[in-house]
């Protein structure tokens, strides 16, 4: 059984992993392929637990805009858009690799800075920890349910866009 912790906490680790990835991928010396195999594992999983367990618990609390959370999936629609256009580009770090991988740093970031803003202090100030541990312990379930199904997989990927 895994420790109780805070879903705020838990997204926040996942943001800043994901930041450091996208590090990776901008350096010259990582191994970029590898940065952006786990980058897109974690960006699927990380999105679908949210939209699945975290978001519409969150639509019931007061001090949680619920346009937000709307904007939110948005943001992730369009994350998971450019980084299928990276994962298309054929050579890593050709001119096409580093422009695609600039929409892929824009779009995450932007989304990354403005849920931290919004969503996350709103369910810090509302919703009880009690409940925020409760849906931590339902997001790293669910996300750890997408990481072992390979969904960082370019068919995968694929196949969320379409959904979309």
């Amino acid at each position: 059984m895994s420790e109780a912790r805070d879903v705020v906490a838990v997204i926040l680790e996942d943001h800043r992993t994901m930041e450091e990835l996208l590090r990776r991928m901008r350096s010259v010396e990582a191994d970029r392929e590898t940065a952006l195999s786990e980058f897109a594992a974690l960006l699927i999983a990380h999105g679908e637990a949210e939209e699945a367990e975290v978001y519409p618990a969150l639509k019931r609390f007061a001090n949680v805009d619920n346009e937000e959370v709307e904007h939110g999936e948005e943001e992730h629609h369009e994350g998971n858009e450019a980084l299928l256009a990276l994962m298309e580009v054929e050579e890593v770090g050709s001119d096409e690799w580093d422009e695609k991988l600039e929409e892929l740093v824009s779009a995450v970031t932007h989304h990354l800075d403005e849920e931290e803003r919004t969503i996350l202090n709103g369910a810090r100030e509302s919703v009880p920890d009690q409940r925020r541990t409760e849906l931590g312990a339902v997001f790293l379930r669910d996300r750890a349910k997408h990481l072992k199904a390979d969904c960082g997989s370019i068919e995968n990927v694929r196949a969320v866009v379409r959904e979309q």
